[in-house]
């Protein structure tokens, strides 16, 4: 079984020159992410049916173009969702940071980005995926640097296709405020689709436990009650909690002598200390669903809130 436990961001010193943006092979599918059947249905309704079944999407008149908007706390494993639909339709993957566009002088970091939609139409069909798209994309009334604003008009460009054609290239974005994108970025031909991506339900919280444990030395690990406490946990919240039961009995083994196994004694100590991270998140959100969301846009984050007693 294959999890993604986060979808945080690594940082790297030297940025890619020139068309050296890294094109995957992906082989995982949504089949290999474990519970999240909202997600997937919301996936499936806004991306795969209409792909999957071009003669029903003529009749109807459904267009591909425009992109796929991932939004939701940090560590909830968008990046892993993304990379998983790119497997499901049988597409390259391209995964592109925020830092990996920004360059030092003007005029590069539109060059940088127009490359990265050049590298992905020449290897067609392909998923292209943006992480963090607020940085680029930040509300132009917030945007105070002109460099910030060029940055942003330039992907504007790039999404309609302005000099170029967009067919096979499959552009998903990720965000964790999504009330923070330029609204312009989320018309219609562009990010004009979101789908929320939350923390985990049970059966997702399971296999991302059993993703982190199955190589550790455990014994007597109730899983049950383990996946009943971690409500609300994110994917990084999940991996957490594993490395830090496993500190315990490592540090306990250390100050023994006697080395000993993972038990649920160190995941209970773990779990006085750990709380979900998404809490701040979510007393944002409140505020944008109840005043913000005249058009429906967050319909499915409100649900959640409203299931999970956070409004």
């Amino acid at each position: 079984m294959k999890v993604g436990a986060t979808d945080g961001v690594i940082e790297v010193d030297d940025k890619p020159q020139g068309d050296a943006w890294d094109v995957e092979t992906v082989t995982s599918t949504l089949a290999d992410v474990g519970g999240m059947q909202s997600v997937k249905d919301r996936l499936t309704m806004a991306f795969l049916a209409p792909l999957r079944n071009p003669e029903i999407r003529k009749l109807y008149g459904k267009s591909l173009n425009g992109g796929l908007l991932l939004y939701g706390p940090p560590g909830c494993g968008k990046t892993y969702i993304a990379r998983a639909l790119a497997g499901e339709v049988g597409a390259a993957f391209m995964s592109i940071r925020i830092s990996d566009i920004l360059g030092q002088y003007f005029g590069e970091s539109e060059g940088n980005l127009h490359d990265i939609f050049e590298t992905a139409r020449a290897n067609a069909p392909v998923v292209l995926f943006l992480d963090e798209i607020d940085a680029v994309g930040l509300k132009r009334s917030a945007a105070i640097s002109s460099y910030m604003r060029a940055l942003t008009n330039q992907l504007l460009m790039e999404l309609d296709g302005i000099g170029s054609d967009n067919e096979g290239v499959f552009i998903l974005a990720a965000t964790n405020t999504p009330w923070d994108v330029d609204p312009a970025l989320r018309r219609p031909g562009r990010f004009d689709r979101c789908v929320a991506v939350l923390p985990p339900d049970g059966p997702a919280r399971q296999a991302v436990l059993y993703h982190h444990l199955k190589s550790r030395p455990v014994e007597g690990i109730d899983m049950g009650y383990l996946v009943q406490r971690t409500d609300g946990f994110t994917g990084a919240d999940l991996a957490h909690l594993v490395d830090s039961a496993v500190e315990y009995a490592m540090m306990d083994s250390v100050r023994t002598g006697n080395v000993r196994m993972v038990t649920m004694q160190d995941f209970l100590r773990a779990l006085e200390q750990i709380r979900p991270s998404a809490g701040p998140w979510f007393v944002t959100a409140r505020n944008i669903v109840e005043y913000g969301n005249r058009d429906g846009q967050y319909d499915d984050l409100a649900e959640y809130m409203k299931a999970n007693n956070l409004m």
